[in-house]
């Protein structure tokens, strides 16, 4: 276990969109006051209705966040890497936290209290615009995920999903992963549906030859059919 001087928590900061924002002394300002807190795959950082007094800034690892329905069925909201930030709704008004978030992998965070990123706040303009724009963003995503759900159909939306998380680090916008690792339960709960409803669309797919399911992979075959998938969806409810 590393103490916090092995890490160089400034540097780790200004690897986030919002604290991009801020000048090195007032980094360094911010970093005096930040602590490093390690979880392992599978640990809970905090849950849904707990207290916020904190925001985290993920240095290495991945976190998912999710919330339960309630009938209590979970609900994939984000999987967030290395660079994010989470935590700064309830960090913000100081009240209880909106949703879960658990340790995917094993997870360096940076950690800012209340009281410490409000007095550099107060100090720095653009570091409140930062955080505007961060919650707007936020706003966009889950107004364009009720639409999604609201609108579109299963095969639409997990097709979506589906190119999505083939951009997602390692992969990039131009060399897109092949294959994905998710459980069906997992791609399930990321677009609100069911394990059996997805299962159900996968198995169609498999003998379309669109995708394969092997070993617990899901390989991508044709990616084109499902981008005219999407594409088809979108254009039909504008």
């Amino acid at each position: 276990m590393q103490a916090d001087a092995d890490f160089d928590k400034q540097k780790l900061l200004s690897k986030s969109f919002v604290f991009q924002a801020l000048d090195d002394q007032a980094r360094r300002e911010l970093a005096s006051f930040a602590h490093v807190k390690r979880f392992a795959a599978g640990e809970t950082v905090f849950t849904m209705g707990a207290s916020g007094q904190s925001m985290m800034a993920i240095a290495e690892g991945t976190v998912r966040v999710t919330m339960h329905t309630p009938s209590g069925r979970e609900i994939t909201l984000n999987d967030m890497q290395a660079g994010e930030i989470f935590g700064e709704i309830a960090m913000l008004d100081g009240g209880e936290r909106s949703a879960t978030v658990k340790a995917l992998a094993n997870c360096t965070l940076v950690v800012v209290e209340r009281r410490s990123l409000l007095d550099v706040l107060r100090h720095n303009p653009q570091l409140s615009v930062r955080l505007i724009e961060l919650l707007c963003h936020r706003v966009r995503r889950s107004d364009q995920r009720m639409i999604e759900i609201a609108f579109l159909d299963l095969p639409a939306r997990l097709a979506k999903l589906l190119l999505k998380l083939t951009e997602l680090h390692p992969g990039t916008t131009d060399k897109p992963l092949k294959k994905l690792s998710q459980s069906q339960s997992e791609l399930a709960g990321m677009i609100g549906n069911s394990r059996e409803n997805v299962n159900r669309c996968l198995r169609k797919w498999q003998k379309a030859e669109l995708v394969s399911l092997q070993d617990g992979w899901l390989i991508i075959n044709d990616r084109a059919a499902l981008q005219d998938m999407a594409a088809v969806d979108d254009i039909k409810h504008k």
